[in-house]
């Protein structure tokens, strides 16, 4: 559960009780109130600003009515503490036995803890990669891959219906340098004598195999042939084989779409009039004259001629926006116009566009196309992704051969593999710089949060395969239990093999009925708090769009299980597994057995499969 939706509903039913007793008028019945951890964890474990909210309506002192909420709050058999701050904030510290109940919580759920319903099954269309389909895929072109699937997988926790979307810019001057691209290298492939290739073609060599498929495909037919015959034919099957290179890109990253949009054919099949036509009913489309930008360069699509504008300045823009290019053709920005339509249309009232930081001067006429083809109605957040560094052991790495100008993302996944690729692409937000370096993503320190988080999954397992050795089933029963030594072996998380070596007394099912209040030390009960919070951080997350908030809390998680662990080799006292003290044991091994399933969970959300053991 979200701790802090539960005590949203409790100071709510607080404050029913005290409109019915009379003591607070109707009004303040269904106010939107906050509960959230308090800005300072010395100040407790929730604060709820009920009584600020509702002082209006109540025609009262804020900190009065925060007395009179504290005073219900204080009969709460979960509630410890209750302490007025500030203005009339109210303070709440929570029972060790709330929280130990929330170890119970976690291990019956599983993996699925976190899971919520916060979405309603909302549609919601997260678009993302859209590369144009001209050459395999860059380190960038794999942080937005990463940042969109995580989204995804992230929102789907959360309760929302998602689907994943790839647009392909199939239309256009770069597809067309592709296809002429391919014909240079189909020429080669069939023995012409070309020299040097000419200025704005594709150098790569990945151009090569396709070029092949083509000759042995259509012979020698098109050679010597006029532009005008072979450049569609080209066009087509350059377009298809570079989206083949790009699915297997991102099927080496563990990353599939649902749905492939082509701007080819909406195009072809009436979107961009459509989409005009709407705007032009509501007087959004309109022709005249630009103004050349004051004090700095004008953008690419300013020209000092009549063109046709939509009106983007009454919806945020800064500028009008031209619609048709100076040779009659539509504008990047009339077809992403009716891309945003198209998407409405499909019943996804909320987008979320996952670009590149070279679109940043992008998005607001996005934004504003969206708000009016839509009357306001559907929402288009856009995500940008901050270049990638690479680098080796503090050195940058050279460019590649085989893409021509960039290092290809398929050969940084071979080097380090997707998993580390998936993780360290989330441990910054999306917008701000990232540095990747070979050597420093797989080194076995604590400034490797990959390593430091999978290393707790890796010792929670360890510390389970040292408790089932040690001590076995007999061992393990608590005092006065006798267990059966031919129960089979539970202890792997539901829906997961079974270790053969391992006790049923392991399971998270059957450390449930540990004897949790055992758990005594400070370092216990946090990490257990720590635990508890992850509900809240899957829907607060998933509101906000922010996939890297898991990074951070796996990372936090790790370094206090970490802690724990090592105070028990300084303390004998507070070793998970203690032989002298059977209950004891169980209810650490509850303990450790829930952080895996936490971390697992978190790694889940990531596209990330936990480790075993560390080699």
């Amino acid at each position: 559960m979200n701790l802090f939706r539960h005590f949203e509903r409790e100071v709510a039913a607080t404050l029913a009780d005290l409109v019915a007793e009379g003591r607070l008028p109707e009004a303040v019945r269904g106010r939107r109130i906050a509960v959230e951890p308090p800005r300072e964890a010395a100040h407790g474990d929730v604060a709820t600003n009920a009584a600020l909210v509702i002082a209006k309506d109540a025609g009262q002192n804020p900190r009065a009515l925060a007395e009179m909420i504290a005073e219900r709050l204080r009969a709460r058999p979960d509630v410890a503490g209750v302490e007025i701050a500030g203005p009339g904030f109210v303070n709440l510290r929570l029972t060790d036995d709330f929280w130990r109940a929330r170890l119970r919580e976690i291990l019956l759920a599983g993996r699925a803890y976190g899971d919520s319903f916060v979405g309603g099954g909302e549609p919601v269309m997260v678009e993302f990669v859209s590369a144009n389909p001209t050459g395999p895929m860059h380190v960038g072109h794999g942080r937005g891959a990463v940042v969109g699937d995580v989204l995804a997988r992230l929102l789907a926790k959360a309760g929302y219906k998602v689907t994943r979307e790839y647009w392909i810019n199939d239309a256009g001057a770069q597809v067309e340098a592709l296809a002429r691209s391919l014909y240079w290298r189909y020429q080669e492939v069939l023995g012409e004598p070309l020299g040097a290739m000419p200025e704005g073609l594709y150098p790569g060599e990945y151009l090569i195999a396709p070029a092949q498929a083509l000759a042995a495909r259509d012979g020698n037919i098109w050679q010597g042939a006029p532009e005008s015959e072979w450049l569609e034919p080209c066009r087509a099957f350059a377009v298809a084989a570079m989206l083949d290179l790009i699915r297997a890109d991102l099927a080496g990253l563990g990353i599939a779409f649902d749905t492939f949009r082509s701007e080819r054919e909406l195009v072809a099949g009436g979107g961009v009039e459509e989409a005009l036509r709407v705007l032009a009913e509501r007087g959004l489309v309109y022709t005249g004259v630009l103004e050349p930008p004051k004090g700095k360069p004008p953008p690419e699509d300013w020209e000092p001629r009549p063109q046709t504008l939509f009106r983007s300045t009454q919806f945020g823009d800064d500028v009008d926006r031209p619609l048709r290019k100076s040779d009659g053709s539509w504008t990047y920005f009339a077809t992403d116009i009716a891309y945003h339509l198209d998407k409405y249309r499909r019943g996804f009232g909320v987008m979320i566009d996952v670009w590149g930081a070279d679109h940043g001067g992008y998005v607001k006429r996005v934004q504003a196309a969206t708000k009016a083809l839509t009357g306001g109605q559907g929402a288009l957040d856009v995500k940008l992704c901050q270049m990638v560094n690479l680098m080796d052991g503090g050195e940058p790495v050279k460019m590649s051969k085989r893409a021509g100008t960039f290092i290809g993302l398929a050969e940084v996944v071979e080097r380090v593999g997707k998993d580390v690729f998936r993780f360290i692409m989330l441990t910054r937000k999306n917008d701000a710089p990232l540095e990747f370096d070979f050597a420093r993503v797989q080194e076995q320190t604590k400034d490797n949060p990959v390593f430091y988080v999978q290393y707790a999954h890796a010792r929670v397992r360890s510390v389970l395969r040292l408790a089932a050795a040690a001590l076995g089933p007999a061992a393990l029963a608590p005092a006065g239990e006798a267990r059966d030594s031919s129960m089979p072996a539970l202890l792997a998380p539901a829906g997961e093999a079974r270790d053969s070596s391992m006790p049923a007394l392991l399971a998270p099912d059957a450390l449930a009925r540990a004897d949790f209040s055992l758990l005594t030390d400070s370092g216990e009960i946090a990490l257990i708090r720590r635990m508890a919070s992850w509900p809240r951080l899957i829907e607060s997350a998933a509101a906000a769009h922010e996939p890297h908030r898991v990074a951070y809390f796996l990372y936090d998680l790790a370094a206090e299980f970490h802690n724990l662990w090592n105070r028990g080799r300084d303390d004998a006292r507070l070793r998970f597994i203690r032989s002298d003290s059977p209950d004891a044991t169980l209810a650490r091994l509850a303990l450790v057995q829930a952080v895996g399933l936490v971390v697992a969970s978190g790694l889940d959300v990531f596209g990330v499969t936990p480790v075993e053991e560390m080699r």
